[in-house]
């Protein structure tokens, strides 16, 4: 322990704005506001400390030797910096953006890192009289087969390892279908990824073109827009709501509009059969005309998709000509050229999935090699062998020694590290009522202390307080794992805080 002078901001003075702009502007999403509004705006807002002391990293405060500022505090700042420095690159005025009210900002950021956005960085921009954002989108995690990344398990998988191996269109798809407005985790099962990339891309979008697009490259489209009983006129009507669900940050209701209005596009062409039509030349006009109207159906999918897909915005505009505006999906083109149809998008293999969590597998460590002198141990018998993933069970106990435990739901509202321990961080948890609890939990190597802020968990909430020299610890989290991992339990949705486990 050692005297070290801190730097703080006061927060309370700002805690009516952060209450009715986290509560009345519409930026948050409920659940978020719902959480402001019972852990930090329902007592007074503490002061908030902005500085750590060396060592550290980031930025040393100039009038403060040996005092950084905390990254919390100071990285926001970077979206700023940011800005002016492209402003200064292209001749622009850093007001123009962040001090003017008809510019939006919007902010994408995850879970753990949710208090930060919500609270300290809206106060920091009220009080220097910067626009504030206009939403905070906040996601979950990325799992992957409903369980957390494990770098031992090579499921820990870098954008670069990524990028290496898939199609970064068919990565952005998976995620936008998988994407709600909620803050849930999306999963990344690589079954579902194959399946969906080339059921939904390839073989419900781009075939659209592939299937019709050479038919008509030496007469172009059809002179006048041919009658398709009205499948263009119902697909511009859909483009208000799959805007709206954008909007929303709801992309799985997105692009399951939009795969919805594929499957009528694909329907037509099935009806409509151009393969067939083409053998008999008698039928070249009908054959223009079924291209022409499967054309601008293809079109029309890809200007809704132009957020997720931009790469096959770009080819499409190569084929058919350029998409400007979310309304060039309003009205159908005619009399227009069909350049010579190129590849637009490939379909992507199961290996190719597997070579990239194959890629992403620690390197193998190699033990030194000994020669045997002496003579093997004996085996050990089965019944009292064990495995990493299955350690012995537990001394037999009744129900009665089972309902001593009283098992709650509480939530995570703070999380730091221990200094002094490898492997503890302290908790600070809430069961909804009452005072908090202050737990220390053995997951340092598990968890970063940020993530596990607003997490739901489930603890053992009546164990005798155990003094440790690093503090009282008053209860305890469940958690399961096997050597060198560790998960904690959390319940489903919809459970409250202070529920009790039956």
């Amino acid at each position: 322990m050692k005297p070290s002078a801190q730097l703080f901001v006061r927060l309370q003075p700002l805690q009516q704005f952060l209450t009715d702009w986290t509560q009345k502007s519409g930026a948050l999403q409920p659940e978020v506001s719902n959480y402001l509004a019972g852990h930090f705006l329902d007592k007074p807002l503490q002061d908030w400390d902005v500085s750590r002391p060396t060592p550290y990293f980031g930025f040393e405060i100039p009038d403060a030797k040996g005092q950084y500022w905390y990254v919390w505090f100071d990285a926001p700042v970077g979206y700023i910096a940011a800005t002016v420095e492209w402003c200064q690159k292209h001749g622009e005025r850093l007001d123009d953006w962040w001090r003017n009210p008809d510019c939006e900002v919007v902010h994408f950021l995850g879970k753990d890192i949710t208090y930060f956005h919500t609270l300290f960085w809206p106060a920091m921009l009220h009080v220097g009289g910067f626009q504030l954002p206009r939403r905070v989108q906040i996601h979950g995690f990325l799992r992957v087969d409903g369980a957390k990344m494990s770098k031992s398990r090579g499921t820990f998988v870098t954008a670069e390892t990524c990028l290496q191996h898939l199609d970064p269109s068919h990565v952005r798809y998976y995620y936008a279908s998988k994407l709600g407005n909620k803050i849930d985790d999306v999963d990344l099962i690589a079954d579902e990824f194959v399946g969906k990339v080339n059921s939904d891309l390839v073989g419900r979008v781009v075939n659209l073109a592939s299937r019709s697009a050479r038919f008509v490259e030496t007469t172009g489209l059809s002179a006048r827009y041919p009658d398709d009983g009205g499948l263009f006129a119902r697909a511009a009507a859909a483009g208000e709501a799959i805007a709206a669900a954008y909007e929303a940050c709801d992309y799985r209701e997105a692009t399951r509009l939009v795969m919805t209005l594929a499957d009528a596009a694909n329907e037509y062409v099935e009806q409509q059969a151009p393969w067939t039509i083409k053998k008999d030349a008698a039928r070249a006009a009908e054959l223009q005309d079924v291209c022409t109207v499967t054309l601008n159906l293809f079109r029309q999918l890809v200007v809704y998709l132009t957020p997720v897909l931009p790469e096959l915005t770009s080819r499409t505009e190569a084929l058919l000509g350029p998409i400007r505006h979310w309304d060039d999906a309003q009205k159908p083109l005619a009399g227009s050229a069909v350049a010579p149809f190129t590849h637009m998008m490939g379909r992507v293999e199961a290996k190719q999935i597997a070579a990239m969590f194959a890629a992403s597998m620690p390197a193998p460590t190699t033990a030194p090699t000994t020669t045997m002198t002496a003579e093997p141990p004996p085996p050990v018998p089965a019944a009292a062998a064990t495995t990493l993933d299955k350690e012995p069970l537990a001394a037999e106990i009744t129900i009665d020694d089972f309902q001593k435990v009283d098992l709650r739901i509480a939530r995570i509202v703070a999380a730091e590290e221990v200094p002094e321990a490898k492997k503890l961080l302290r908790l600070t948890l809430s069961l909804g009522s009452g005072p908090t609890r202050n737990v220390f939990a053995g997951i340092k190597g598990a968890y970063e202390p940020a993530q596990l802020v607003g997490r739901l968990v489930v603890m053992a909430a009546n164990l005798a307080p155990r003094k440790m020299k690093f503090g009282v610890s008053e209860g305890m989290v469940v958690a399961a794992g096997t050597d060198g991992e560790v998960f904690l339990l959390s319940p489903d949705a919809g459970a409250r805080e202070g529920q009790r486990l039956h």
